[in-house]
């Protein structure tokens, strides 16, 4: 049977980005409107660390270092000292966008994009990918927000939102430019449209269905399998986390700056269990 249960006293303006790493056993999420990073271990124990600017998404480095997309660029930051690095910004003469949605490939780089700040109808954005080398390699310029990157279980497809209610998929490498973009869900043929979103080990995407207040399960030919519903109007993004990486944890959001959500709990962490699938660990940056 699925349950569903809320898991953290945090609220959050705009939750995303929930990110399960299996090798310290440590669920991350942020606040992005807030700038806010989370981090909550198996035993309950809870940390935050404010950042000075919108944070979009993280990837893990280390036990102690992440990597950060901020409003101001990529950063690395220390979780023990709260020491952050400036690395790269590819758009740092775009103050009308800042930087959102990342996941790393299977290979260890970080592939994320970027959202227009207040303009959500032209494509200001784009999607990219920083390679353990420190090189920004354009992968997608025709972005209005970027949300939901992430990678079949071989790590040759890679699956996106680009802002238009839809998931798009491209057959990926991580040695080569994108090929083979295709329109493998449309959001708008069920009355919904897509926001985070993660891939299970069958390769079946979860998502979250921001526009009807549910979870998602979608199959690699783009067929809706399930529709879960929440118990928030506004669920952000979706992680597959814990000892056995059969929790999915799903963020969500109470004021994005754009959509509001007054109901109980808004804004709240959930974890949904009783699924009968399982995730994928996912690659720490540069490994």
């Amino acid at each position: 049977m699925v349950k569903i249960d809320k898991v953290s006293s945090s609220i959050s303006a705009l939750g995303e980005g929930p990110l399960w790493d299996a090798k310290s056993q440590r669920l991350f999420w942020v606040d992005s409107l807030e700038g806010l990073l989370y981090c909550k271990d198996l035993k309950g124990g809870e940390q935050h660390w404010p950042l000075p600017a919108m944070l979009g998404s993280l990837a893990v480095i280390s036990d102690t270092s992440v990597l950060l997309a901020l409003q101001t660029g990529l950063h690395q930051f220390d979780l023990d000292s709260s020491q952050l690095s400036f690395l790269i910004d590819p758009e740092a003469a775009m103050p009308t966008t800042r930087l959102n949605d990342g996941k790393t490939d299977r290979a260890g780089n970080f592939v994320f994009g970027s959202m227009g700040v207040s303009e959500r109808i032209k494509p200001l954005a784009a999607l990219y990918r920083y390679t353990q080398a420190g090189e920004i390699q354009l992968l997608d310029d025709d972005v209005i927000v970027a949300n939901g990157p992430c990678f079949s279980p071989a790590g040759d497809v890679l699956y996106f939102n680009d802002g238009r209610r839809r998931i798009l998929a491209y057959d990926y490498s991580d040695k080569r430019a994108l090929t083979h973009k295709r329109v493998l869900f449309e959001g708008a043929d069920y009355n919904t449209g897509s926001d985070g979103a993660t891939v299970d080990s069958e390769g079946n995407l979860w998502v979250a269905l921001t526009g009807s207040a549910e979870i998602g399960c979608i199959s690699r030919e783009g067929k809706l399998l399930d529709r879960i519903r929440m118990p928030i109007n506004l669920p952000s993004s979706v992680m597959f986390g814990g000892s056995n990486l059969d929790e999915l944890y799903v963020t969500s959001i109470s004021n994005s700056g754009n959509r509001t959500s007054t109901e109980t709990n808004a804004g709240g962490l959930f974890r949904v269990t009783g699924l009968g699938v399982r995730g994928l660990a996912e690659s720490r940056f540069g490994y």
